[in-house]
């Protein structure tokens, strides 16, 4: 007894119908899972910050420290 043939003929095509719906759907849920798990609270994070921040007092705390070489701090 010999072992049978295997189909090659039309073996990509069927492989394709099934694997590509399923590389699509994990794809788009990686992207919705990156979206809502990485963007949108690095989003809100930035949002929340940017509601505080003063950079008129921020300049001044900077130029008081000494960071900038063409503004002298107010003491001297």
């Amino acid at each position: 007894m010999s072992l049978p043939k295997p189909v090659m003929r039309g073996l990509l095509a069927k492989r394709l119908r099934f694997h590509l719906p399923i590389a699509f759907t994990l794809s788009i849920v990686a992207a919705l899972m990156f979206k809502y798990s990485v963007t949108e609270p690095r989003k809100k994070a930035y949002a929340d910050f940017y509601k505080q921040y003063d950079s008129v007092k921020e300049y001044n705390r900077m130029r008081e420290a000494g960071i900038f070489e063409s503004v002298r701090p107010s003491g001297e």
